[in-house]
């Protein structure tokens, strides 16, 4: 009789709540989608409920690197991030995109979907920081994705000019 209490308590502990599903994608077995109450709780605790901005468009990238660009014009280090990150140099802002972005790789390889979107949010400030760093607006990345529209990736790829550093290291027979 215990063992049978004790796995009907189990079997209710393991079966997640209403709030703890998700939206299941066709291709992903929907026991993986489910997450476990203490997660939605940990990650409620410090992220606001997810909503689609208005725009539901790449407009709130173009916002967020006008900000951007006004902190580093600001300049105020001590109390803006983006302005401390741009006032240490390109080699620390790339730094910090590349961080993000190997992080974002290895919650996507555990398939840890919330821990997906906040990365993605990471790498996404982290690559306009970058943006603003080189002087490009997002209006000219916007414009060469949509030159490459309806362009076959292999063919895109193989257009592109092979950079000059890869070319040198491409002549040598030794590595450096």
């Amino acid at each position: 009789m215990a063992k049978a209490t004790k796995k009907k308590a189990a079997s209710k502990s393991a079966k997640p709540a209403k709030a703890g599903k998700l939206p299941v994608p066709k291709n992903i077995p929907a026991k993986k989608a489910r997450i476990p109450k203490a997660v939605l709780k940990a990650e409620a605790a410090h992220l606001k409920p997810l909503t689609l901005p208005e725009d539901g468009d790449a407009a709130v990238l173009d916002r967020l690197w006008a900000t951007i660009e006004s902190r580093r014009l600001a300049g105020d280090a001590a109390t803006s991030h983006s302005a401390r990150l741009i006032a240490r140099g390109t080699p620390k802002v790339a730094q910090k995109l590349g961080e993000e972005a190997v992080e974002l790789v290895i919650e996507a390889v555990a398939r840890n979907r919330p821990a997906i979107i906040s990365e993605s949010a990471d790498v996404l400030y982290h690559l306009m920081l970058l943006l603003v760093d080189a002087g490009i607006t997002p209006a000219e990345v916007w414009a060469e994705l949509r030159r490459r529209e309806g362009i076959s990736g292999i063919a895109e790829k193989a257009s592109r000019p092979r950079p000059k550093a890869l070319l040198a290291i491409a002549q040598t027979t030794k590595l450096p």
